[in-house]
C-alpha cells in the first residue's frame, strides 16, 4: 500500500500508523502478506483506522487476513477496549449477532457413503428451512419465547435436539449468562418466534465434508478426525431476532455517543461507555442475541442427526455425529488479557472474527486442554474449509483471535452482476459438488470467485502463528439460503 504511515511489520502484517489519521490513539494491524495485501480495499483500511479512534482502546486496532468492508468496522475487525473507561460498539458486532461455525463429525467413510450421498443430501435440504426472512422452524410461544434467550443450546438439547455433551463442545458452553431479554425490543422478538431451527441466506450453509488432508494428526486424533471422513459444517446465526437487536441498538448508542462526549469519526461507529445503562443495556441484549442464535445451531444440529439416521436407515450410535466444536463470531466479550505487560479486564469485539484461544485456557473443553482451541475458517462452496487450534501466541498478539472464514472479494450486487447467464450448480456439479439453494440469486452472490482463496488466507493464519493447521475438508454436498 502506497502511504508513508502504513509499513510492513513482516512477511504476515502490515501497521497503519496512528498518524494514518487524526483522533488515533494507537495503529492498526492488519494480516496479510504481499499477494492478500492488494485485495485490501481501501475503505476497510480507512475503518481499521476508524477502530483506533475510539475511547478506551487495549493494544492496537486488528484485522483479521480475510479483511473487508463491513458496516463500522471492518468485517475480519478486533478491537479490544477497557471494561473500566472502554467502549460497547454495535458496529464492531454486526447485525447478524453470533454467526457462527460449528463442525461435527460421524463414523462414516465418504467410500461407503458415495452412493447415496445426493440423497442424504436431498433430504437435508427437504427438511431444513432455508431462505431469506424464512421461518418454519420451531415456533415458540410467547410464554416461552425468553427461555432460549437465557438457555442457549440448553434450551434445544432439553428439547430433545442434542446430548448434554454438545454443550461442552460450544464456544461458552452454548450460552452467555448475562443475557437480558428485557433488553430485547418486542419486534426483535417476534422476528424470532419462528426461526429457530432455520438456517436463513446468504453466506449461511448446511455442508457435508470430506476430511482430505491432515497437518497435525495428534490434534486431529484428538477432534476426533481421520482422512476419508464423512463431516457436517453448519453455519448460521441468530437471524431476524438478532439484525433487529443490532438495528435497535445503533439508533441508541446514536444518541448516547453525543450524550457522553464521544467524538465519532465516523456515525457507524455509534458506541457508548461499556458500565453506562446503554452500554450495559446493549451487551444484555447482544448476549440474548448471540443465546438465540447458540438455540438455532443447536436445533440445527438435532434436526441433521435426525436426519443422517432417517435417511441412512442407522441408529445415533452408529453414526456417532459429535460436534467437534461450535465457534461464535460477530460478538461481544468480557474478557481478561495481558494489555502491556497487565492483566486487564476487556471487552473483545470480534466482527467476523473468532477465537483461537492457546492450550490450557480454562474455558477449553478438557479434552481441548493440550491442543488449543478448534479454529474453523470455512471457505466457499467450491473450495475447501480448514480446521486449525489456536495457540499461545494468539493470546499475546490478537487477544486469542483469528479469522472467520476467506472473506468476500466483491459485493454481493457484483457478483450477482458477473454470474449472469451462468449456472453456477452446474458449474459446481462438474467439480463434483451437489447445491441446492432456496433461490438463484443466492447462488450468484456466493460463488467461489466472490471470496478470497481460503488457502492464502488460512496461509496468513498459520504462518503468523495465531493458530496451526490441523485438517483440510472438501465440500461434497452445500444447502444454501
Amino acid at each position: 500500500m502506497n502511504h508513508p504511515e502504513i509499513k510492513r511489520l513482516d512477511a504476515y502484517r502490515l501497521e497503519v500508523r496512528a498518524g494514518y489519521k487524526c483522533g488515533m490513539r494507537a495503529s492498526a494491524i492488519i494480516y496479510a502478506d504481499e499477494g492478500l495485501e492488494r485485495f485490501i480495499e481501501p475503505a476497510a483500511v480507512e475503518q481499521a483506522a476508524n477502530t483506533a479512534t475510539l475511547p478506551g482502546l487495549a493494544g492496537s486496532a486488528l484485522a483479521m487476513p480475510d479483511i473487508h468492508t463491513g458496516y463500522g468496522f471492518p468485517i475480519g475487525g478486533v478491537a479490544a477496549f477497557s471494561a473500566d473507561g472502554g467502549v460497547i460498539s454495535p458496529g464492531g458486532v454486526g447485525y447478524d449477532i453470533n454467526c457462527g461455525v460449528r463442525l461435527l463429525a460421524t463414523s462414516l467413510e465418504i467410500a461407503a457413503l458415495r452412493p447415496r450421498l445426493e440423497s442424504l443430501a436431498a433430504a437435508l435440504y427437504s427438511r431444513v428451512p432455508a431462505g431469506l426472512g424464512v421461518g418454519g422452524g420451531l415456533r415458540l410461544e410467547k410464554r416461552e419465547q425468553e427461555v432460549p434467550l437465557i438457555k442457549g443450546a440448553a434450551w434445544a438439547v432439553g428439547r430433545g435436539l442434542g446430548r448434554p455433551e454438545d454443550l461442552l463442545y460450544s464456544e461458552s458452553g452454548g450460552a452467555m449468562p448475562g443475557a437480558d431479554p428485557h433488553a430485547v425490543g418486542h419486534h426483535a422478538l417476534e422476528r424470532g418466534r419462528s426461526q429457530l431451527g432455520t438456517l436463513g441466506s446468504g453466506n449461511h450453509f448446511l455442508e457435508i465434508q470430506e476430511v482430505t488432508d491432515l497437518y497435525d494428526e495428534d490434534a486431529a486424533r484428538v477432534f476426533g478426525l481421520f482422512k476419508g471422513q464423512v463431516t457436517l459444517m453448519l453455519h448460521t446465526g441468530s437471524r431476524g431476532l438478532g439484525h433487529q437487536v443490532c438495528g435497535d441498538y445503533i439508533e441508541v448508542m446514536r444518541a448516547a455517543a453525543q450524550r457522553y462526549g464521544i467524538k465519532l469519526v465516523d456515525p457507524q461507529l455509534a458506541a457508548a461507555p461499556f458500565s453506562s445503562a446503554e452500554g450495559q443495556r446493549y451487551f444484555g441484549a447482544m448476549q440474548a442475541a448471540a443465546n438465540y442464535a447458540w438455540a438455532n445451531r443447536q436445533a440445527l444440529t438435532g434436526l441433521a442427526r435426525e436426519t443422517f439416521c432417517a435417511a441412512l436407515g442407522l441408529g445415533e450410535e452408529a453414526l456417532a455425529m459429535r460436534l467437534v466444536y461450535d465457534v461464535a463470531h460477530n460478538i461481544a466479550k468480557l474478557e481478561e488479557h495481558t494489555v502491556d505487560g497487565r492483566k486487564m479486564k476487556v471487552v473483545v469485539h470480534r466482527k467476523g472474527a473468532t477465537r483461537a484461544f492457546g492450550p490450557g485456557h480454562p474455558e477449553l473443553p478438557p479434552a481441548y486442554a493440550r491442543t488449543g482451541q478448534p479454529v474453523i475458517i470455512p471457505g466457499d462452496m467450491g473450495r475447501c474449509s480448514y480446521l486449525l487450534a489456536g495457540t499461545q501466541k494468539a493470546m499475546r498478539e490478537t487477544f486469542g483471535s483469528a479469522c472467520h472464514g476467506a472473506g468476500r472479494l466483491m459485493s454481493r450486487h457484483e457478483a450477482q452482476r458477473r454470474a449472469r447467464g451462468r449456472d453456477i450448480t452446474e458449474e459446481l456439479a462438474a467439480k463434483g459438488v451437489w447445491v441446492r439453494s432456496a433461490g438463484r440469486a443466492t447462488l450468484g452472490e456466493e460463488m467461489p470467485e466472490a471470496y478470497k482463496d481460503v488457502d492464502a488466507v488460512v496461509g496468513v493464519v498459520a504462518g503468523a502463528g495465531i493458530a496451526r493447521k490441523v485438517a483440510r475438508f472438501r465440500p461434497l454436498c452445500v444447502i444454501k439460503g
